[in-house]
């Protein structure tokens, strides 16, 4: 490395200020490259064109601005696969290897209007040999970058495969079960009807037969709502956690009637998209359950907030809490009842790139925080308190 320093810096304190200007800009792909690129034909005397092409990871085809160029195909990739300078047949340039930890990672194209000369060759190369562990950088932050959307995909695919499935049930429950549930209901009253009074056991045994039959009506009608709330589709997830407040208000708590608030602050540009929203509602619905079932609460309050890059819920009851170190560790471990749904909450989240914090102490209550990146927007400023 000492030689190509060596003529870098003979060339002047410009050409040094350009390099460690381009080497401070964009970390990313391909924009290193085309800076790269730009700063090759800048800083030499008669070279007039650079491409800069970049090894995938494959090592099967090297990536620039056009279609890809299979490793070994022309002058590029010939140079790629030897890992030494390719002259052009006609003298007026050549394509250089960029090495990395002794492999090729990337090969300079230059090419000038007449014979290049071979001080430009030779700054090319060493800019080359200088800029190796920059291009290696860049090419590793885009495949981690790649393999994040990748499994942001799948994380999506998967939430929408679990509704899907849950949709399906839901459908059939509806179909099956609860049209059978209803029909057997009409023809307990038929029965009851046509019963003769002077038949009391069999009466009270029908009647018996109604009420366990509008009971798992009742039940059915529940199922089929916690498995695909229809508002969600319909109405976005503001709409569905307002209905689910006040559904969960409508019947008495163990602790007597729950009072159920819920707070939208913010707005996006976009509607959330639905995988995020049913991962929200999820985790709100299971949240709200503890507090009714576990937590003897009589007011929770569900806030929602939404910034560019993340919707934050927060769900908050006044109920019996507990000790934070008896909340379940991520592998599911823990003595408390809800164990299960606290690390379903975790995991929905998770799947997304998120996290869910059980915040509780006894007797002041409990806070489940859920805080989702929306895909694709980078992080903001704004923080969440």
């Amino acid at each position: 490395m000492t030689a190509p320093l060596e003529l870098l810096a003979g060339r002047g304190t410009d050409l040094l200020v350009r390099i460690v200007t381009v080497a401070c800009s964009d970390r990313e792909l391909p924009r290193m490259a085309e800076e790269l690129a730009g700063l090759v034909v800048r800083s030499a005397r008669a070279l007039t064109f650079c491409d800069v092409y970049v090894l995938a990871e494959d090592r099967r085809v090297l990536e620039w601005s056009g279609p890809p160029v299979p490793l070994g195909e022309g002058e590029v990739g010939w140079a790629a696969a030897h890992g030494r300078v390719r002259p052009h047949a006609d003298g007026r340039g050549a394509a250089i290897p960029v090495h990395s930890e002794g492999t090729v990672i990337a090969v300079l194209d230059v090419r000038s209007a007449g014979p290049a000369p071979p001080e430009d060759l030779a700054l090319a190369t060493a800019l080359a040999g200088l800029f190796a562990p920059v291009l290696c950088s860049c090419r590793r932050l885009r495949t981690a970058r790649e393999r994040e959307h990748a499994a942001e995909r799948f994380a999506e695919r998967a939430v929408q495969a679990q509704e899907a499935e849950r949709s399906r049930l839901s459908r059939e429950i509806h179909d099956g079960i609860a049209q059978r549930l209803a029909s057997l209901g009409f023809h307990l009253s038929a029965a009851e009807r046509a019963l003769p009074e002077h038949h009391p056991e069999g009466l009270a045994q029908i009647m018996m037969a109604r009420r366990l039959c509008e009971l798992a009506a009742a039940e059915t009608r529940a199922a089929i709502g916690g498995l695909r709330p229809p508002v969600l589709d319909d109405l976005g997830l503001s709409a569905a956690l307002a209905t689910l407040a006040r559904e969960a208000g409508d019947g008495p708590g163990p602790a007597g009637p729950l009072d159920v608030t819920v707070t939208v602050e913010g707005e996006l540009e976009d509607a959330l998209p639905d995988h995020v929203q049913t991962a929200l509602y999820r985790i709100a619905q299971e949240a709200v359950g503890n507090s009714l079932r576990h937590a003897s609460a009589t007011c929770v309050d569900l806030l929602l907030e939404h910034y560019r890059d993340r919707v934050r819920l927060k769900v908050t009851d006044d109920g019996t809490g507990f000790p934070v170190r008896e909340v379940p560790a991520p592998d599911g471990r823990g003595p408390r009842p809800d164990s299960y749904g606290l690390r379903g909450m975790r995991e929905r989240a998770e799947l997304l790139g998120g996290r869910v914090s059980v915040t509780s102490r006894p007797g002041a209550g409990t806070a489940v925080e859920a805080v989702i990146p929306i895909p694709g927007r980078s992080r903001g400023a704004v923080s969440p308190s």
